[in-house]
């Protein structure tokens, strides 16, 4: 039965801010926008760098080393982007959590699943633990992965930082040009 023709699922399908129904509707919302905007950025900045990677080659055969460079420091400047903004993990979780909010959605709708046979009240109950229980792990991978890339980067530092306070120094030279024997 369509809604408002007396669908008994109308119950269920609640439009007050406090529903539950509406926070799900407004995280599919977020999550559909944000899964599409990562993939169009990622989606960009990823072409760019294979145009811009094709033509370093041929620039370099016809011997512009000055714009090769620049080319080259391009595209590590579009590789970082994208690694600092995570536009392809962003748009793979973002999608993910969506499609699994909307899989929610359609079954509490359906009334199958942990809603069938479970009243209005109780089915409402039901879907907002699941949709905050969604939610919840996401952010949490988030957060994780976040946590995760300042350790790397901090491993990264900690090991530059080791190697050049191995790498020996070169000596000074004398005024002859020639190096001064080290002391021993």
């Amino acid at each position: 039965m369509p809604p408002g023709e007396g669908n008994p699922m109308d119950a269920r399908v609640q439009d007050e801010p406090d529903s539950g129904y509406l926070r799900l509707e407004q995280q599919v919302a977020w999550y559909d926008r944000k899964s599409g905007e990562a993939q169009r950025w990622y989606k960009r900045t990823r072409l760019t760098q294979v145009i811009v990677t094709a033509f370093i080659p041929v620039l370099a055969f016809l011997r512009y080393p000055e714009l090769t460079a620049a080319l080259a420091a391009g595209v590590l400047v579009l590789e970082t982007v994208q690694h600092v903004n995570q536009w392809q993990q962003n748009w793979i979780t973002y999608r993910s959590t969506c499609e699994a909010l909307r899989h929610e959605k359609y079954t509490y709708m359906g009334g199958v699943g942990s809603y069938g046979g479970a009243s209005a009240a109780q089915a409402l109950k039901i879907l907002v633990e699941r949709v905050e229980s969604l939610i919840s792990t996401e952010n949490a991978k988030w957060v994780g992965r976040l946590q995760d890339e300042a350790k790397a980067e901090e491993e990264t530092a900690r090991k530059a930082a080791a190697a050049a306070a191995r790498t020996p120094r070169a000596r000074p030279k004398s005024r002859r040009g020639r190096a001064r024997p080290s002391a021993r």
